[in-house]
């Protein structure tokens, strides 16, 4: 997703998004889950700031490199709540300018949208694992190493690393796949300097943010932010959302157990029964997945819901 400006409104391939009518906003651009709108009118401008943007989180979710056509009802506002305390609790320069309809968010989207900075995106998924497990396990099954950084011998899925690791992908379009990149690769991108400082941060955060959620009975197991350039400052800020069950796993402490793939606080209801023959899906075909059923949808919300009450302490309404 880019926080910078667009000339024209623009759709991701693949799928369609109805846009909101936000009076004195217009879109500038959809993503997978989040929809962007620049100020449109002075007075809005006079309030929130000429370099901004209102970033919207949808109730969309997507499996498989797909948008699916169902919803999970309440997921744009966890999403948002999450982030919004993540935020505060990170000692990172972010890009949330603030939240709440008295500061110039539409009562229309109140509780699932952020007046954001506007960002010069860095072209690089920034990813720290603390554990291996997903896409850095079948590199490692194959090879010994998770974006060419050599691990130790006998690590089995689940297995907990020394040290986290920085682990970047390259940004794929919507519906298409990242692509796992090394750490020279993102040299070769952005310079030697800000890579460093891209690993730095990711690294910062990850480490804060899993021992937050330890103390939660949470395993933060690996997680993805994306960094941007703020041209009024000078600063590499945090952006997009933080720390939620779209851009982490979250496993259990309680049931953790090392050699097998772990439950987790995000969408593996819906991944799993797309994949089931109760489907009828082929995830390997060019067809589009089939709509949810009502209780894959019920379970899918509730662990979004379960996954922002332990990690926040709060309860979620």
């Amino acid at each position: 997703m880019t926080e910078n400006s667009a000339q024209e409104p623009q759709q991701p391939r693949g799928f369609s998004t109805e846009t909101l009518d936000l009076p004195g906003w217009t879109h500038v651009y959809s993503g997978k889950v989040r929809d962007l709108y620049e100020p449109a009118d002075e007075a809005i401008r006079q309030q929130v700031g000429q370099d901004c943007v209102l970033v919207v989180a949808s109730d969309r979710i997507s499996a498989f490199d797909h948008v699916l056509a169902s919803e999970i009802p309440d997921k744009g506002r966890i999403l948002t709540q999450l982030s919004l305390w993540w935020f505060d609790q990170l000692d990172v320069v972010h890009h949330v300018l603030a939240s709440t309809v008295e500061d110039g968010v539409p009562a229309a989207v109140e509780g699932r949208a952020m007046i954001c900075r506007k960002l010069d995106m860095f072209p690089v998924e920034c990813i720290a694992r603390g554990y291996l497990t997903g896409t850095g396990l079948l590199e490692y099954k194959a090879r010994g190493t998770v974006c060419e950084i050599p691990l130790p011998p006998g690590l089995v899925d689940g297995s907990r690393l020394e040290q986290a690791i920085f682990t970047p992908s390259a940004k794929a379009e919507v519906g298409e796949h990242d692509e796992n990149i090394s750490y020279n690769d993102v040299v070769a991108m952005v310079g030697d300097d800000i890579a460093a400082r891209l690993s730095e941060l990711t690294l910062k955060i990850y480490t804060g943010a899993e021992k937050i959620a330890r103390e939660r009975g949470i395993i933060l197991a690996d997680t993805k932010v994306e960094f941007g350039y703020d041209a009024v400052s000078g600063a590499i800020t945090l952006g997009d959302e933080v720390l939620t069950p779209d851009s982490s796993r979250f496993w259990d402490a309680a049931t953790y157990e090392p050699g097998k793939a772990q439950p987790s606080y995000d969408k593996q209801y819906v991944r799993d029964w797309l994949t089931s023959a109760e489907s009828g899906w082929d995830k390997n075909s060019d067809e589009a997945p089939p709509a949810l059923p009502v209780d894959v949808v019920g379970r899918t919300r509730s662990r979004y819901v379960e996954a922002y009450e332990k990690i926040t302490g709060r309860t979620f309404a």
